[in-house]
């Protein structure tokens, strides 16, 4: 190794520095879009609310297949892993926004950040990776913390409570089929893959209740303009990832359940409870721990 490659330089660090701000502006969109989409479920459905979300994204990822200059969405390879992938999110995306009609903001994204704790206790059977002891200690420990959150007879209601814990076991897999497919389908693929798959899914209520009809033009082009937020979020992350890696930026994550927090309590007036926050604490102390904690690559015997 050379010491211009033992030693980074300020190039180097310039790019990690930018990565960084990028994922931190992500993160900023992110929880915008949420608090603007716990606004808007008030006053719309959560299948219209998505609509707007898709079609900006959709838009964006069309963008991005053009420019990759390949546009067979349905002949890629793994095509399956693909299909199950991007409708989890769109499960994922089905569940969280029509939960956030009745839960707290801050505690809805907290059950949510439970996501990459559910991954690692699902790893050994979907990806054959073994998990040791502290990884273990640290899952349990964030289920603690969403246990101190939801507290059966508590004051959160019971339908949204499961909308997101489907939500979250949802992202789960969707974290873990990315892995999967990670260097075998190109990101602007998987990225418009997902989009259709959101924008079809999330519409399906749609069917199942005939009531519900699209806003005028200007409410619809504010939940577009909405959706292009939470698209600008996901774009800024792939510039990030492209500039730093991933076990620097993935601590970095539980600065959204802080501005949830801050946004919830406020903007809507909700801040979580004593108990909710301990719970939030441990949720984010276990998921901070688990993205520093070398983990065995190992296959499970």
């Amino acid at each position: 190794m050379t010491l211009a490659r033992a030693l980074p330089g300020p190039a180097v660090r310039d790019g990690a520095a930018t990565g960084i701000a990028l994922f931190l502006c992500a993160l900023v969109l992110f929880a915008a879009y949420d608090a603007f989409a716990k606004q808007m479920v008030a006053r719309h459905a959560p299948a219209v609310v998505n609509l707007g979300r898709y079609t900006a994204i959709g838009v964006l990822a069309f963008v991005l297949l053009l420019r990759h200059g390949d546009l067979r969405l349905w002949r890629q390879p793994h095509q399956k892993l693909l299909t199950a992938r991007s409708v989890a999110l769109a499960v994922v995306a089905t569940c969280f926004m029509t939960a956030l009609v009745t839960m707290p903001l801050a505690e809805a994204t907290a059950i949510y950040f439970t996501a990459p704790l559910i991954m690692v206790a699902l790893s050994p059977w979907l990806l054959g990776e073994r998990v040791g002891r502290a990884q273990w200690t640290a899952v349990l420990l964030g289920f603690a913390g969403m246990l101190c959150i939801v507290r059966p007879g508590g004051s959160l209601p019971l339908a949204g409570t499961l909308l997101m814990a489907v939500s979250a076991v949802c992202y789960a897999l969707f974290q873990v089929l990315t892995r999967r497919l990670s260097g075998l389908v190109p990101a602007p693929v998987q990225f418009a893959h997902m989009a259709l798959a959101c924008l079809i899914v999330t519409n399906i209520p749609v069917l199942f209740m005939p009531h519900i009809t699209l806003p005028p033009w200007p409410e619809m082009a504010l939940l577009i303009a909405g959706g292009a937020v939470s698209g600008s979020a996901q774009l800024l992350l792939l510039a990030a990832f492209r500039r730093v890696g991933a076990a620097t930026l993935a601590p970095l994550n539980y600065v959204q359940l802080l501005l949830a927090v801050l946004i919830s309590t406020l903007w809507f007036q909700r801040p979580p409870d004593a108990m909710a926050l301990a719970g939030m604490a441990l949720i984010a102390v276990a998921g901070v721990y688990l993205a520093r904690a070398p983990r065995d690559k190992g296959k499970t015997p």
